[in-house]
């Protein structure tokens, strides 16, 4: 045990590392992480491993807090303290309630089922652009020329960013949240420019919408008030960063990582190709193999038991949905790869009041680039080695090269 280091990024620099979570879970599912040399704050935290206690610490925001606890001066969702009121409080993911609910409610009109279904026939025209450019290639990067760019033409609809823009942003929030350079805690001067560059295009985007508004999130927000008060200058900066980045990457990382499991399967796709009422249940296996959103933090705000650890009002407590979705206590056989396997009650989106509001629209892209594949390609093979992000916060791909072969007409 005296040799794990989460806050070690390397650890993460090829994919989630499973057997370090598998120990977890069977010696120490509440595990006190003491602080390393790659710790940020100097101080360690508690990492809970097992579904039923993610679940259970999710679900109880009182006593585990999105923003912070104790005498805290800082808090939010990553293992480093963030400062309050810059992201603190201000950042959706990162507010409790009742601000929380009450921004949250804002957006889910937007993103309510009924709605993205008015939108799937672009989607689906917009797919078959993409898949028919990469298959005319033969080889690809499956994760820029397929996976990517459905999600990111999607959230520059939703929010209504001119799609010429939308690489532009796309490379900022790929600066923000990889760790290729950096370790955690850390900030270079790449990313404090990318992170500046987007929030500069996001006020302008809102100056723009807040005078000309359009039938997009963004313009929703530009005059969105609660009780009577716009948001701040500052959430509204947030919020957008925040769609932006969330919008884009955990759906292009299921995306690909699903598909590495597909590749890694063969015998699949012409069963999917062949039968595509399959398909809604391997998008909630992709969801569940890829779990794109590794952790998430929560400040404890009092003093409370967890499994007969005392938890001290202010500790950091870490969930890690990837270690749940592989916990064999809810998934028989985790650790296969099971497009009919029911039921499939993953953690990839969250759970409790934070759910991924964008569940519904990740789940609808994915099933359509999916059977815009099985329509166009006959096999997928990879033609060199998968690289990953460098981030114990999301497990992602920066390249998948792909050799994709077309239907017979």
């Amino acid at each position: 045990m005296e040799d794990i280091d989460l806050t070690d990024l390397d650890r993460f620099a090829h994919g989630f590392p499973h057997a370090v979570f598998d120990e977890l879970r069977e010696r120490a599912p509440v595990w006190w992480h003491p602080p390393t040399a790659h710790t940020p704050d100097g101080e360690g935290f508690w990492v809970i491993s097992r579904y039923a206690d993610i679940v259970a610490v999710a679900g109880d925001s009182a006593t585990y807090s999105s923003e912070r606890g104790g005498q805290r001066p800082g808090g939010g969702t990553l293992i480093e303290d963030l400062p309050v009121d810059w992201a603190v409080g201000v950042l959706l993911n990162m507010m409790d309630d009742p601000r929380h609910a009450e921004v949250r409610r804002l957006l889910m009109p937007s993103l309510a089922p009924r709605t993205l279904r008015l939108i799937e026939d672009d989607l689906r025209a917009r797919a078959a652009t993409i898949v028919d450019s990469a298959v005319d290639k033969g080889d690809c990067d499956f994760l820029l020329d397929l996976a990517a760019e459905l999600p990111l033409q999607a959230v520059a609809q939703l929010l209504g960013v001119p799609q010429e823009d939308r690489h532009r942003l796309f490379g900022w929030a790929n600066v923000a949240l990889d760790y290729d350079d950096r370790d955690l805690g850390e900030a270079t001067a790449r990313t404090q420019r990318a992170v500046a560059e987007t929030r500069a295009y996001g006020a302008r985007l809102f100056e723009a919408k807040t005078a000309d508004p359009a039938e997009d999130l963004m313009s929703l927000a530009a005059h969105a008030t609660i009780a009577g008060q716009p948001l701040s200058a500052m959430e509204k900066a947030m919020l957008f960063s925040l769609l932006i980045a969330a919008g884009s990457e955990t759906t292009r990382n299921s995306i690909a990582v699903g598909m590495l499991a597909l590749i890694e399967r063969p015998e699949i796709w012409p069963a999917l190709r062949r039968d595509r009422s399959q398909l809604d249940g391997a998008v909630e296996e992709m969801l569940r193999w890829a779990s794109s959103t590794s952790y998430n933090r929560r400040t404890a705000t009092r003093d409370t038991v967890l499994r007969d650890r005392r938890i001290r009002a202010g500790d950091k407590v870490t969930l890690w949905w990837t270690s749940a979705n592989r916990d064999a206590s809810v998934f028989a056989d985790p650790f296969r790869f099971d497009i009919t396997r029911r039921p499939n009650p993953h953690l990839a989106f969250g759970r409790g009041g934070h759910f991924c509001l964008g569940s519904t629209l990740a789940r609808m892209e994915m099933r359509v680039i999916f059977d815009t594949l099985l329509d166009r390609v006959d096999t997928v093979e990879l033609t060199g080695p998968v690289e990953y992000t460098r981030s114990n916060k999301h497990t992602g791909v920066r390249h998948m090269p792909v050799r994709l072969t077309r239907t017979a007409d």
